[in-house]
Parts: C-alpha cells; structure tokens; sequence
C-alpha cells in the first residue's frame, strides 16, 4: 500500500491516453510491481502459517483445508497479474509512446489489450483473495483457537473483496465502489493481521511461563 502510494502513478485508470501515458514516464514502474508482488505473497504465507495453527490436534477442518487451498490459487492468480501489469503493461506503453504515425494507434490497441486482460486477472484475483480471507474467518469460528473477532474481521474483509473483484468485471479498475472498498480491506485485513499476531505472541508467552 505505502509502495503503491508513493511511486505508483495514479489518476483516471479507464483514462487509458492519459494513464498509459503516466505509467510510460515511470522508471520505477518494474520493481514497484515486484516490491507489490514479494509483498503479497508474504501475506498468503502468513496465512498458511495460520492454517497450521487452525490444525489443532484433530487436524485441519474442512474449511481451513479449503482456504489454504484458495490461498495458493490466489498467489498463483496474483503472479501472473503482476506479470501482466508490473512487465506486459510496461513493455506495452513504452512501445506506444516511442512509435509514430500509422504504427501509433496499432501499439495504443496493443496496449488496450494487455489492460484488459489486467482487468480480468484483477478481478478474478480479487474474488479468489476474497473468498481466501472469508474460508479463513469461517475457520477461525469454527475453530475457536484464533478470538472470533479476528474470524468476523477476515470474513468481512472477504466479502468486501468479493464485492470489489465482480466491481472491476463491470466497472473496469476506477469506481467510487473500488475507493471506498479498497480503503476499507486495507484497514481491515491490517487489523486482522495484527490481532493474529499479538495473539500469537501471547500464547507463545503462556506457553514459556
């Protein structure tokens, strides 16, 4: 989030002349993506170590089975959207704005492409992290080793993510749903995130005393 804010261009997202534009003046543009792309992929980790706490002594339960599972389709889906955007999209506008004449509008169409296949990664990305964080919720109050505050937040945020991807099917990657949406996962999977970790370091202390 802090990546994106501070070096990701922003503006008109469906505007695409004036975005593709944007993102062809950005020089940090590859490795912001690849900073975006390490740091999810820690947060799904950090969900399957939660998945071998939800285990408990009888074995995982159906549902953690299932968000662990949803957990590594939602990595999977989330590198090849990287690979889209942080690499294709990249090479795409670069080639539009260095083209001229006839050529212009054929890498502008090439360009258009690439984004809409961005949008449906997106989207599906979205749906499959949010269906992740919802099987995850579920888990924790069935399970009742994680306080059921940090089940109702995770299934929240899921659902909101739920909301947010089948948005960006309809809506493209710019909506007033998205913005209030966006801020609102944010805030919530960082308060899930640090409600599982302060609860694990307290147990972890029980455990030593």
């Amino acid at each position: 989030m802090i990546t994106t804010a501070g070096f990701h261009p922003s503006g008109e997202e469906d505007d695409h002349p004036a975005i593709f534009t944007k993102y062809a003046d950005s020089d940090p543009w590859i490795a912001v993506h690849l900073l975006q792309f390490i740091g999810v992929l820690v947060t799904l980790s950090g969900l399957l170590v939660l998945y071998r706490v939800l285990r408990g002594a009888d074995g995982p339960s159906l549902v953690a089975q299932l968000g662990a599972a949803a957990a590594v389709a939602t990595a999977a889906i989330w590198a090849v959207l990287q690979g889209l955007d942080g690499v294709g999209l990249k090479q795409a506008v670069d080639s539009w704005v260095s083209a001229s004449g006839s050529e212009k509008a054929i890498r502008f169409a090439n360009a258009e492409t690439v984004r809409w296949l961005e949008w449906g990664f997106q989207s599906y990305f979205r749906i499959l992290l949010g269906l992740t964080l919802a099987l995850f919720g579920a888990a924790i109050l069935v399970g009742r080793r994680v306080p059921g505050w940090l089940g109702w937040t995770a299934l929240v945020a899921g659902v909101c993510s739920l909301i947010f991807g089948v948005d960006v099917g309809y809506s493209g990657l710019a909506s007033g749903v998205q913005d209030v949406l966006g801020i609102a996962i944010f805030l919530l999977v960082l308060v899930f995130a640090f409600g599982v970790l302060v609860t694990g370091v307290r147990e972890r202390g029980r455990r030593h005393s």
